[in-house]
């Protein structure tokens, strides 16, 4: 681990479960790396170090694997997951063609409830941003995109998106840090929602690759610039040097 953890300061957290306290403090650790790709997350140091015990730490460690930003594996446990380049241009293409496949099959199928689930999803996305709750808003966003997998009834569709989806709240989360920001634009997905409310295939498919390309450059920068950073420690660390 290339910093020390402060212990959770109680008072300071009054509001927030002990849970969420450790979720908030370990999540920036992973975000700032303070705890780089591929660390493992040992309980006990952890739980030494923050000074609480193991249980509620375990739960904060489970939430973050749902959030896509630790991998649990077998005989290693817990390890900060990685995000390269070659990643992000992965999920990328393979966002564009799932979603664009998604649209083919739905879009001579929408009903009615399609279109109000659609605006109630949309609704609940920009309630979230506008809460400032960035973790709420990334799982909002991913509920958008999800309804067109959902209403598609294609099965292997829908369990290509749900393993993605743990991928994409890392994705998603970077990409805000990237740009500086909490949670999407509020207007983000307001053409999008509007397009797929139409009656223009061809422009949905479009939007939804300009949608996913929107801001890619300025996350495979900040990833780029986070790896650097990430090496120099490394080499700072191994050398001696103090960081």
């Amino acid at each position: 681990m290339l910093g020390r953890l402060e212990p959770i300061d109680r008072e300071q957290g009054a509001g927030r479960t002990l849970r969420e306290q450790l979720v908030i403090v370990l999540r920036k650790a992973i975000l700032e790396a303070a705890m780089p790709p591929g660390e493992r997350l040992v309980e006990t140091t952890l739980a030494e170090q923050l000074g609480v015990s193991r249980g509620p730490l375990r739960e904060a460690i489970r939430q973050l694997v749902e959030e896509g930003l630790v991998d649990q594996t077998p005989f290693t446990g817990a390890v900060v997951r990685s995000l390269s380049v070659e990643d992000i241009q992965e999920i990328y293409s393979f966002r564009t063609l799932l979603e664009s496949f998604a649209f083919k099959i739905v879009w001579d199928k929408r009903t009615p409830e399609f279109f109000r689930v659609l605006d109630s999803r949309h609704r609940a996305l920009a309630y979230a941003i506008y809460s400032g709750d960035q973790q709420q808003a990334i799982t909002r966003e991913m509920d958008l995109h999800g309804l067109v997998y959902e209403f598609s009834k294609h099965r292997s569709l829908i369990e290509s998106w749900n393993l993605l989806r743990g991928r994409l709240h890392f994705y998603f989360t970077l990409h805000h840090e990237a740009h500086h920001r909490k949670g999407a634009l509020p207007e983000a997905h307001d053409t999008y929602v509007a397009l797929a409310k139409g009656d223009d295939l061809g422009a949905m498919l479009r939007e939804v690759e300009e949608h996913m390309r929107r801001g890619l450059g300025t996350l495979e920068a900040f990833v780029v610039e986070r790896s650097a950073r990430l090496r120099g420690q490394d080499v700072a660390v191994s050398s001696g040097v103090p960081t």
